[in-house]
């Protein structure tokens, strides 16, 4: 194979420490995730608030909340078309710029309706876990990057409480106006990161793809693991480009139908549990503790039982906790309120170990390349769809059944057990297709053109894969921390000795 002429490299960070420059930045993105998804929560309630649009009625008021949801499933589906054009880099660049511009039209809003055109044009920046990060240290940092994001859901609330002392209406423009300070930052950080190296080779940007790929792995572009992980990607992009399909939704919904559904199913799963929970109290910081600290242990965890083994003991413990919730509701005796509290402290607990980050880390490890960006960005549609629908209905359902709300959601949480969620810890993305059964399909349809081909003579050439070699670099703090050892097992595909 010709290896590509890489392009000099620029960036003094290489390796571990570019990695995690990488992640802390994602981390903002998460971060402002989160504060946006908060702060309204706050300001809605504030007199200066309320006066300034006239006291606004519970319609006016949740359309203002709920209508956010709407435009970030609009541009959740646009995403992944723009994310195909214009790469994951400028797609981010371009959202933070459109994020800013919306928290400005927020900030300076003359009443409703131009408070109501802010919300739908700010875009919603979903976190993207690092993908392109070593195989052993790919969950724990999307971990990271999900701790990031309650973080800045509990700084929106502290943000509103703290400006509520200001007598005026600085006291609901400011913490809107923080959105436009970090969204600024966002879109100038995003152009001194690295493109993704997989969209660079899958557009014909080899050099560059090369150069990123070795500056991961420690800047030596004679590196043998960034050599073969180049080969690896460059010839998965190869192969998928000889097999002759498009990359429409339609196609991807043909082909990895199961990839898609596993993947929307993973976020609409993750709304349908909170649904069960009644609204808190925004100034409940004990609940913020809680939960914050719970979604630390994955950063060890996740890359060492792996993603299933998380799904599932978070399952059992959220839906032993709506249960018991509903029976403690049926039951209305004098320990209910501090049983129900109980409750609400495992769940959120189990729901940070487990349904929170693994839903947004789960999509873009088990999508192809060629279909990577539309299939997140239809399993973040999918996240805020039904975020809409358990908003919309769950205070009617708590009328109308009552306590049984909560065991019904807690069916939702046994439903884990009937989708199967493949193990991927330890899978390279560009040997996902065997942990889904698609390379023995794919593997038929090479041995009957082999078939073929020698009973005319002429033996095709077989695409080889380099073996990754044994990484022997010596591990930095973090590493030490997570337990990521030179050690470690790791997956290999199968070579054709084994075969």
């Amino acid at each position: 194979m010709v290896q590509p002429m890489p392009l000099p490299s620029r960036r003094r960070l290489v390796g571990q420490s570019l990695l995690y420059a990488i992640s802390i930045f994602a981390s903002l993105g998460v971060f402002l995730f989160g504060y946006d998804q908060g702060v309204m929560s706050g300001i809605i309630t504030g007199p200066h608030f309320r006066k300034y649009f006239n006291y606004p009625g519970p319609i006016e008021v949740g359309t203002m909340v709920a209508v956010l949801e709407v435009g970030a499933f609009m541009t959740s589906i646009a995403a992944g078309r723009v994310g195909d054009m214009i790469g994951r880099k400028g797609t981010l660049f371009v959202g933070a710029i459109i994020f800013t511009l919306g928290g400005a039209v927020q900030t300076f809003t003359t009443g409703f309706w131009t408070m109501i055109v802010g919300r739908i044009i700010m875009v919603q920046l979903p976190p993207r876990p690092r993908t392109e990060c070593y195989i052993g240290m790919r969950g724990a940092l999307a971990c990271m990057e999900f701790t990031g994001n309650i973080i800045g859901y509990s700084s929106s609330v502290w943000t509103d409480y703290f400006c509520s002392f200001i007598d005026s209406h600085l006291s609901w423009r400011i913490p809107l106006f923080i959105q436009c300070v970090i969204g600024a930052i966002l879109a100038a950080g995003s152009l001194l990161m690295p493109e993704s190296p997989r969209w660079l080779i899958d557009t014909d940007q080899d050099a560059a793809g090369m150069r990123v790929i070795a500056d991961l792995h420690g800047g030596d572009l004679t590196d043998p693991i960034a050599v073969a992980e180049f080969q690896e990607i460059k010839d998965k992009v190869l192969g998928e480009r000889e097999n002759g399909e498009g990359r429409s939704y339609g196609m991807m919904w043909r082909k990895y139908k199961r990839r898609v559904l596993l993947a929307m199913s993973s976020q609409a799963f993750a709304q349908l549990r909170l649904a069960g929970w009644p609204r808190r109290h925004p100034y409940d910081w004990n609940q913020f503790y809680i939960y914050v600290l719970s979604t630390l242990p994955p950063w060890y965890l996740v890359d060492r039982w792996g993603r299933r083994t998380i799904l599932l003991s978070g399952a059992v413990v959220m839906g032993l906790a709506l249960v018991a919730t509903g029976w403690w509701m049926y039951m209305d005796v004098v320990q209910t309120p501090k049983a129900v509290v109980i409750c609400v402290i495992i769940f959120n607990a189990a729901f940070g170990y487990s349904w929170g980050p693994v839903p947004w880390l789960y999509p873009p490890e088990i999508m192809p390349l060629t279909i990577r960006a539309k299939g997140v960005s239809l399993s973040t549609a999918t996240n805020w769809a039904f975020n809409f629908l358990v908003g919309e209905t769950t205070p009617y359902l708590q009328e109308l059944i009552t306590w049984r709300l909560y065991p019904m959601h807690g069916f939702f949480c046994a439903c884990s057990f009937v989708l199967v969620y493949p193990e991927t810890k330890g899978v390279p993305l560009e040997e996902m297709d065997a942990v889904f059964g698609e390379d023995e399909r794919d593997a038929r349809f090479d041995n009957e053109s082999e078939r073929v081909s020698l009973v005319s003579g002429n033996r095709p050439e077989s695409r080889t894969y380099t073996q990754t070699p044994e990484r022997r670099k010596n591990p930095n703090w973090l590493s030490r921390l997570l337990n990521r050892t030179d050690g470690r097992a790791e997956y290999r595909p199968i070579s054709e000795n084994e075969e």
